[in-house]
């Protein structure tokens, strides 16, 4: 049972939406290659989450989910950032729309 105190902690979440569009893709494998080249060099440079959203079923639009979790929300804007453009300079499909937001959350559970 977790025990409910008065102390509490603050963490903030870093997540973005990011649509990017394949020009001459004609496949859903051609699709997944794209999203498999972007996620494993993310996840080798980046500590941060991945997912494709949306989208799934259309060979040339790729939806990406990205979140990240830190105490610091100016670390997590730079982050997030530096993850947009990444990808963007990747020049493995053409950026879209990007959209990003930090929330914060808190915590009263005891440390």
């Amino acid at each position: 049972m977790i025990d409910v105190g008065t102390r509490g902690t603050d963490m903030k979440i870093g997540y973005g939406s990011l649509r990017l569009f394949l020009h001459g893709n004609d496949s859903l494998k051609g699709k997944r290659k794209v999203i498999r080249a972007i996620k494993d060099r993310l996840k080798n440079k980046f500590n941060v989450s991945v997912a494709e959203v949306g989208d799934q079923d259309v060979w040339q639009n790729i939806h990406l989910g990205i979140s990240a979790v830190s105490a610091d929300a100016q670390y997590l804007d730079g982050l997030l950032k530096q993850v947009v453009n990444f990808i963007d300079n990747m020049h493995l499909a053409e950026m879209t729309d990007c959209q990003m937001e930090i929330i914060e959350v808190h915590n009263r559970y005891k440390d």
